[in-house]
């Protein structure tokens, strides 16, 4: 079966940090780009990075770079998203997604995702 779980969110105060996980089963994530996107409610979606194994890419939104990481683990076909120096407006649901990672549209390209995990962040 062809899925993407993700894990690791939770309520943390402005400056902590969360590690999101993203279990993929179905395929292998070095074949597929995967992304992680997050949405507040009333917001547009956003892309918050995305990783691309096989053509050894990394690209990270303007807001996420020097904070977040994002690191794959192909044997276990696992994706992560290490979220550090949170801030109040990193509120949002996160997921992950299959997309083409690449250029700076990648974010407007997404395929099969999870439910998401929400990641909560007071002041």
């Amino acid at each position: 079966q062809v899925q993407l779980v993700e894990s690791g969110g939770g309520l943390v105060q402005s400056g902590g940090s969360l590690r999101l996980s993203c279990a993929t089963s179905g395929f292998s994530v070095h074949d597929y780009a995967i992304g992680w996107f997050r949405q507040a409610p009333g917001k547009e979606r956003e892309g918050v990075s995305c990783i691309n194994l096989k053509e050894d890419r990394v690209i990270y939104a303007d807001f996420a770079e020097g904070r977040f990481t994002i690191a794959a683990d192909n044997a276990k076909n696992m994706v992560y998203l290490a979220l550090d120096a949170l801030r109040p407006e990193d509120t949002a649901l996160y997921y992950c997604a299959t997309t083409f990672c690449e250029g700076s549209g990648w974010h407007h390209s997404s395929g099969l995702r999870g439910q998401g995990t929400q990641v909560t962040v007071s002041e």
